[in-house]
């Protein structure tokens, strides 16, 4: 019988996750291997700010914000990223790069924010003056020299107004020959949750083996040709955090620190989930 101290009933598990096509092959499933959680979906920023004001337990959080809140741990192997072009995460530029004195950042991206100023810094040694881009936004609303859009936007992103575009996914992999990772399943401070990383990992291999039912639903959700959305979640998207995707996001971590845009490198915690909610 519960005493004092526990008699309150235990509150479900928060999850938060992405409000992204890509995000789809991660949670198909979910709401069933976990019953009793509640499942929440918003922009990655905003997820990463929820986590950290505890208003969630897990998040597919950005993977730049381990690097700012490294008692985060991260929890299940599935993930967000790509091994070449990732068709959602676009620079868009008005100006040729080595030559961007502004940059535009999607309010709803932290590590592709991040990633658009390695690769300009690493390639042309430009460092540029920050702007915001609302979620509300269209690329064509900034004036910046550059605009980063990522997520549905992206697929979307305007075919003029801009003289130069470059796929972040493809940048970064054609310059380090590596994989890249953009969000990862990450937990505040323990929980005493045995059955969640499986029901992760689980949630994605359904997901993947149900990819043909998941782009004809959302083509037609999306307004998208249904080859598109195939190609991209069968092949731009890499949902596995394998080894040599953590030597990718080990180096975007060294790079950030580098440029000043992280405090220190940092060692990544995994499956440190044990302090009772």
């Amino acid at each position: 019988m519960p005493s004092a101290l526990t008699d309150r009933p235990a509150r479900p598990l928060r999850i938060g996750a992405v409000t992204y096509l890509n995000t789809v092959p991660l949670v198909r499933g979910l709401q069933s291997l976990l019953p009793a959680a509640e499942i929440s979906f918003d922009f990655p920023s905003r997820l990463a700010d929820n986590l950290a004001a505890g208003r969630l337990d897990v998040a597919l959080a950005p993977c730049i914000e381990l690097a700012r809140h490294p008692e985060w741990s991260i929890i299940s192997t599935a993930c967000i990223g790509c091994r070449g072009p990732v068709l959602s995460v676009k620079l868009l530029f008005r100006r040729p790069p080595a030559e961007v004195a502004t940059l535009a950042l999607d309010e709803g991206s932290r590590t592709s924010a991040v990633l658009a100023q390695i690769l300009l810094a690493d390639q042309f040694g430009v460092r540029p003056k920050l702007q915001l881009l609302p979620l509300a936004s269209s690329p064509l609303d900034s004036t910046a020299d550059a605009v980063l859009v990522i997520g549905d936007r992206a697929i979307r992103a305007p075919a003029t107004g801009f003289c130069q575009s470059w796929d972040l996914g493809a940048e970064w992999t054609s310059a380090t020959g590596l994989p890249f990772v953009f969000a990862v399943w990450a937990a505040r401070p323990g929980l005493d949750e045995p059955e969640l990383e499986p029901a992760l990992d689980a949630a994605r291999d359904h997901g993947l083996r149900d990819l043909e039912s998941i782009a004809t639903e959302q083509s037609a959700a999306m307004d998208l040709p249904r080859p598109l959305v195939l190609q991209y979640l069968r092949d731009n998207l890499n949902f596995f955090l394998d080894d040599a995707a953590r030597r990718g996001l080990d180096l975007y971590f060294q790079r950030a620190a580098a440029l000043g845009l992280i405090s220190d490198q940092l060692e990544l915690r995994f499956h440190d989930c044990h302090v009772k909610r």
